[in-house]
């Protein structure tokens, strides 16, 4: 393990099976749980402002495995929820401060459930922001067929066609229709993507997480029994969404509640990757549903 010191910031790394994790720990008072701020595929990067809205705690952030700044050293092309949650279970170990608080958005929230169904003493809160968990769907078999068929894309006619499939997906309102694959592809134009595929298919979101997130089948009788409390978070401004439809499939299964939070699927970023959500907002929430018994 490696350790650089900064000011308000000490950045470390981790070894764990098939990868070399880097992750980030803002220190503060303690008395209060190690509050873990965690995405998939997205990094570190993307807690940037969030993070600065609890400095009266002990913040730690970090990039998943092929992400960023932490390598995966197994040459895998495909990672699993399994896998990152066994790379949070580690992590968790490493910081040895009990169990911890975890915010976990999107990708992130998929693979926190799965932490808290094999680990459940890991982590005293887990606030799953809109796991994007398809195969929880009523209309499962539509979604996760959509899904596939961005994978598909992308891998047929590169990064800015996948991703425009991808957006075109998950900004969809409503079950997804049986005929997803046959409508008009999505223009990578009109989201300012490049039209011409440049051969390389490495796309951390698109090759590595998509479809193994989006179709993982969560173990809803380990997590409806939990000692963890869950609290499953959905945007005020993405209903009807995939992502905000799977968070509510979750929590109707293992019969949890869905708290609102401002904004929509990003609503807590502050310009992070271009994107600018509510950020305050959406922390004074989060510490609402932390700070409850």
């Amino acid at each position: 393990m490696s350790t650089t010191d900064a000011p308000a910031l000490q950045t470390q790394t981790l070894e764990v099976p098939g990868a070399v994790l880097t992750y980030d720990v803002r220190p503060g008072p303690s008395g209060s749980p190690v509050l873990v701020m965690i995405g998939s595929p997205m990094g570190a990067a993307g807690f940037t402002t969030l993070s600065a809205s609890f400095t009266d705690r002990t913040v730690v952030t970090y990039d998943p495995r092929g992400v960023e700044r932490s390598r995966r050293t197994d040459g895998a092309g495909v990672s699993t929820p399994e896998e990152h949650a066994d790379d949070l279970h580690r992590l968790i170990a490493v910081l040895d401060a009990g169990p911890v608080d975890l915010f976990a958005s999107s990708g992130g929230a998929v693979n926190a459930l799965v932490l808290v169904a094999r680990h459940p003493g890991d982590v005293r809160t887990l606030v799953a922001h809109e796991p994007p968990a398809a195969a929880a769907l009523p209309d499962r078999e539509e979604a996760l067929a959509a899904s596939r068929h961005v994978h598909d894309v992308y891998q047929q006619r590169g990064t800015g066609a996948g991703m425009a499939e991808f957006i075109r997906l998950v900004s969809h309102r409503g079950p997804v229709p049986a005929d997803w694959a046959e409508q008009p592809a999505a223009d990578p134009a009109a989201f300012g993507l490049p039209t011409e595929d440049d051969g390389s298919r490495d796309d951390v979101m698109l090759g590595q997480n998509l479809v193994s997130c989006s179709h993982h089948e969560h173990d809803f009788a380990a997590l409806g029994s939990t000692s963890t409390r869950i609290v499953i978070g959905v945007g005020a401004g993405s209903d009807g969404e995939l992502a905000h439809r799977g968070g509510e499939a979750v929590a109707a299964r293992i019969g949890v509640r869905t708290v609102e939070f401002p904004g929509d699927h990003g609503g807590f970023l502050g310009g992070e990757y271009g994107q600018t959500g509510e950020p305050e907002a959406f922390a004074a929430a989060l510490r609402r549903v932390l700070d409850e018994e």
